[in-house]
């Protein structure tokens, strides 16, 4: 059939009236879904045009999706066409996402990796080794912009109830949102709808020998105008797309047998002013290099070379208003790829590796990475991660006290089981050398994890792990847990313990010695015709740190309910119980102390959202009750403005006020974020603190001309501002404009 009979025959499908509302079934029990890929000899051309490419005739649509939201196990309100063409290096999708309204459509941002949930949006998980666990997820939406990352254990992190876990997206929490694969997308709207092609080069994936091949696969799109969110293989409301277990296959997937070496330098110069006011200039320029070897199909070699990240966003500031470590999540490339191979531990409270401990010191300076390497990836049933990486040593002058060089490496075996189950271990090092380094300047950390699973909705997960070096005696720490996940409700229950002198050299917590039992139950209540609610998710959740004498550090009870509107409002109304007991004075703000004593407390905690899909949204979030024998308000506003896809920009304010016994204090946190678009690989960002509890203002601006994998042309400045109370001490300042430009080459293409 003629391209124009085709346009015409699907132009018609898509002005035909949804289907009547049919009687929900359980997505746990429909079938899995199967679709067949199409060899080609003429690839297609990558416009976004799929109805219009001839390439696409000879393969048959994948289509019939099953709505999550709003109507939980309904066919979605719009017809969706996926098809699959394989060539000899590379798989083509093409996606027709026909819509009987093309001029609701909505497009929200245009950045690599920006969020897909406020907007029309498709994306595609690819299971290569069919293990039900990992795979690499794709998407965009109708600006094409290239949106892709890796998923670990079904997207799940490990365990524990901690806050610092919703910063941990791209840190091996389960989802690396920051896995920056070498492919391409381009999208189109028209009057069917809006339409995508998709082209993933066979060298970009990981996969087992053999010629031909099935793969679990599931799709994914979202309506946003109507809150609607759909897929081919269906998912229950508790899941989201990366759980692999329930995705659909498709068949007949003809890869190729290669040989891959990528190249990728760079150069850098840097105009640096640093130091106390007045303060020198320092012109530097570098020079360094990653590379990247498929030593088998599905185990890659990453090495690098005076490693430099100076095109990476600075970390966002926080006000600490405790007396326990902040968590400030990794960003830099080279270690978020293939993180979730290396992850161990409860995410934000117990990591037993943390790469930030890698070229970055204890205050947040830089140190210089001199080079390593990485081997990642699958060997059978076994994944594979193993690191190793040296930083150079820094002079006393540059940090007030010396840092020596250090080796860092890592080996992390993990055996996949039936049913969503692993056994796994871990060994990490750390040995300091060089003038600069301590008598017995090393820590060890061995550990042992594994999971569990029972069924579809439960697992039971739990890791042992032991410290030596470094002078402190061996100890261990340990965490076993249970997760279930049903319909209706989620129940977690947990327990912790961190010994006196564990001590995770390559890792991170956020305190220690300590036992800490947890638990969490959520459920969730869809009303047919109740005062316009999508969901209702009434709630509870404990969690308690007690040290090994009996004494009681810390307890939090929240008790809550998320109010989630149709129109995408939400509201949470709930309240707090806490506890805290202070072994030894702490400063909570200059000058102001909190003795020792337990402290018990309650405080109300109000949430509301509009519609974070519109051109314009805001976000409250505020907290009134007690803290340490006083009381606080706290409140955290957020405004979001966008003007089509191109521009966007975020701007939020954080107040905590506190009364206390031995004093008042306020602080104030601003940040703002600015991000213009000229194309998906072509941008401006901006990113503007002000934070007076640390007494500093900072800017970060950077222009990206983006290509391959994130490489290419970055200008970041940077102005930081330490505005002391020049009586006491004087004012610092770090200035920088840096120039890098990185190019990828494909040596064996």
């Amino acid at each position: 059939m003629p391209a124009g009979a085709t346009a015409s025959a699907t132009r018609a499908q898509a002005q035909t009236p949804a289907p009547a509302p049919v009687q929900a079934a359980s997505p746990l029990l429909m079938p899995r879904p199967t679709g067949t890929a199409s060899a080609a000899t003429v690839a297609p051309t990558i416009d976004g045009d799929v109805l219009g490419d001839a390439a696409w005739a000879g393969a048959t649509p994948m289509s019939g999706f099953w709505q999550e939201q709003p109507f939980e196990g309904q066919p979605s309100t719009e017809r969706t066409e996926v098809r699959f063409v394989v060539t000899a290096d590379t798989l083509y999708v093409g996606v027709v996402c026909y819509d009987s309204d093309p001029s609701g459509i909505i497009v929200s941002d245009a950045r690599r990796d920006a969020p897909l949930e406020e907007t029309d949006s498709f994306r595609l998980i690819l299971d290569t080794y069919r293990d039900r666990q990992n795979g690499f997820v794709f998407g965009t939406n109708p600006a094409g912009i290239e949106y892709d990352g890796q998923v670990t254990n079904e997207g799940q992190g490990g365990g524990g109830l901690s806050n610092a876990q919703m910063q941990m997206g791209g840190s091996g929490s389960g989802f690396n949102l920051n896995w920056d694969g070498a492919w391409q997308v381009r999208a189109k709207i028209s009057d069917v709808g809006w339409s995508a092609e998709f082209a993933i080069p066979f060298k970009t994936l990981r996969y087992p020998s053999g010629r031909e091949q099935v793969w679990g696969v599931n799709f994914q799109r979202n309506i946003r105008r109507r809150n609607e969110r759909s897929y081919w293989a269906p998912i229950p409301r508790q899941f989201t797309i990366t759980r692999l277990s329930l995705a659909g296959a498709v068949e007949r997937i003809q890869v190729p047998t290669f040989r891959n070496l990528k190249v990728m330098p760079y150069v850098l110069g840097n105009v640096l002013t640093s130091g106390e006011v007045p303060a020198k200039t320092n012109w530097l320029g570098d020079v360094g290099m990653d590379v990247k070897y498929n030593l088998t199909p599905s185990l890659t070699l990453d090495a690098t070379v005076n490693t430099d990240f100076a095109q990476v966003e600075v970390d966002d500031q926080q006000v600490n208003l405790d007396r326990f470590n902040l968590f400030f999540p990794e960003k830099r490339p080279f270690f978020l790829e293939n993180a979730g191979f290396l992850a161990v531990g409860n995410p934000g409270e117990v990591d037993l590796f943390f790469s930030r401990q890698i070229g970055i010191g204890p205050g947040g300076q830089p140190i210089p990475i001199l080079g390593g390497g990485r081997v990642s990836g699958k060997v059978g049933n076994w994944n594979v991660g193993l690191l190793n990486m040296q930083t150079d040593s820094v002079d006393p002058t540059a940090t007030r006290a010396g840092v020596p060089s250090n080796n860092f490496a890592v080996i992390r075996l993990n055996r996949e089981l039936p049913n969503r189950s692993q056994l796994g271990v871990l060994f990490t090092n750390r040995a300091g050398i060089g003038d600069f380094a301590r008598p017995d300047d090393s820590g060890r950390t061995y550990a042992v994890d594994g999971r569990l699973g029972i069924g579809l909705q439960t697992f039971i997960s739990g890791f042992f792990a032991a410290t030596e070096g470094d002078g402190k005696p061996a100890d261990t720490a340990f965490n076993l847990r249970s997760r279930t996940n049903t319909r209706r409700a989620d129940f977690d229950v947990g327990y912790q313990q961190v010994g006196n002198d564990f001590n995770p050299e390559v890792g991170f917590l956020t305190r220690g010695r300590y036992r800490k039992p947890d638990m969490r139950i959520m459920t969730r209540f869809r009303p047919k015709d109740f005062l316009g609610l999508q969901e209702l998710r009434p709630h509870a959740s404990y969690r308690s740190f007690w040290g090994f004498d009996g004494f009681q550090e810390t307890m939090y009870t929240h008790i809550d309910n998320h109010w989630q509107f149709r129109n995408a409002y939400e509201v949470h109304t709930g309240m707090n119980l806490t506890t805290e007991g202070v072994r030894v004075p702490f400063e909570i703000y200059p000058g102001i102390f909190v003795p020792p004593g337990t402290y018990n407390h309650a405080e109300g905690q109000f949430v509301f959202q509009t519609n974070l899909g519109a051109p314009a949204s805001y976000y409250l979030q505020t907290y009134i009750g007690g803290i340490f024998g006083g009381s606080r308000v706290t409140t955290n506003h957020t405004v979001r403005l966008r003007l089509g896809e191109t521009f966007t920009t975020e701007t939020s304010y954080s107040l905590n006020d506190v009364d206390l016994p031995w004093g008042r204090f306020r602080t104030n946190l601003v940040r703002s974020r600015i991000n213009y678009s000229f194309t998906p690989r072509t941008f401006v960002q901006s990113l503007l603190q002000y934070n007076d509890r640390a007494d500093l203002w900072s800017m970060n601006v950077r222009f990206g001309w983006l290509q391959a994998a994130n490489t290419g042309l970055f200008i970041v400045y940077n102005d930081t501002r330490y505005l002391y109370d020049l009586i006491e001490r004087p004012e610092r300042k770090d200035r920088s404009l840096i120039l890098k430009y990185s190019r990828m080459f494909d040596l064996l293409k």
